[in-house]
């Protein structure tokens, strides 16, 4: 069940502010979580959601604000945070009350089939097109140097993959997923969110067998694994206990210190344990 703000929060928050409790309309006070909550909803209408005022409710208004991941976000939980986020909605506030009057990134005058035109009257997947296009141009800032260069013509080939979506049985599903996981990709290879790593696990199927991993700040989490000359993004799965990623042909699950790692298509799965820092 939702609850208004969680105790350790708001007991942080009273502290930081120090007058909250006089002033409900104060960055992070209760009050103020609740006006938020009011204008930018994060739970789906039926009681579902994360907690307002918790680090994951702070998570999904980045996300409605179009500005997860962004450098100019200060640390969640932080006044700065709160504060941050009164100036957001103070400085666009209609944009805040009513996202659907923001439309994607790309004109949609010209919108080119039933996905493009699908994005154009949706103001989920606008808003997920619009933080594709912030997205995708900091890549594009880092990719400068790259040879050869490979991003447009990849970014051209998502664009037909998610078009392609006019096919499936769920069509939104498919459009919001496809965003998804292309913006986490993207800022993962191009560093583009906070990292933690790299770390070593030694591996034993062969003298010197090892794997290298970085764990990036993605929605969903991801990390690249590099093995020998290859390397591998992985998304985060399910898992009951520890760590499990997936992605392309390889998988790597950690728990304790501990690894299996599976390597290409059909490959035996190998033991691997942390090496020491």
């Amino acid at each position: 069940m939702r609850q208004s703000i969680p105790l350790p929060l708001a007991l942080s928050l009273l502290l930081t502010l120090g007058h909250a409790q006089a002033d409900t309309t104060a960055p992070c006070s209760p009050g103020f979580i609740r006006s938020v909550e009011a204008r930018l909803p994060t739970g789906d209408g039926q009681g579902h959601g994360p907690d307002p005022g918790s680090a994951e409710w702070q998570s999904v208004v980045e996300f409605r604000l179009g500005l997860r991941g962004h450098p100019s976000v200060p640390e969640r939980g932080s006044a700065a945070w709160c504060d941050w986020l009164a100036s957001r909605l103070e400085a666009r506030p209609a944009a805040a009350a009513s996202l659907s009057a923001e439309g994607p990134a790309f004109d949609c005058a010209r919108a080119n089939g039933e996905i493009e035109q699908a994005i154009c009257r949706d103001p989920s997947l606008a808003e997920l097109d619009r933080r594709m296009d912030a997205v995708y141009r900091a890549a594009l800032a880092k990719a400068g140097n790259e040879h050869p260069p490979m991003l447009k013509a990849e970014q051209r080939g998502w664009i037909k993959g998610r078009n392609d979506c006019w096919k499936a049985d769920d069509r939104h599903r498919c459009v919001a997923d496809s965003y998804v996981t292309r913006i986490a990709e993207l800022q993962a290879r191009y560093r583009l969110v906070p990292a933690t790593g790299p770390f070593t696990f030694r591996c034993d199927d062969a003298p010197g067998s090892e794997v290298i991993v970085t764990h990036f700040e993605t929605d969903p989490p991801t990390l690249i694994a590099e093995r020998g000359d290859a390397t591998s993004l992985m998304f985060r799965q399910p898992s009951a206990s520890g760590s499990r990623y997936e992605g392309g042909n390889e998988a790597f699950w950690e728990h304790h210190g501990e690894a299996r790692l599976r390597w290409g298509y059909g490959a035996a799965e190998v033991t691997c344990a942390a090496a020491a820092r």
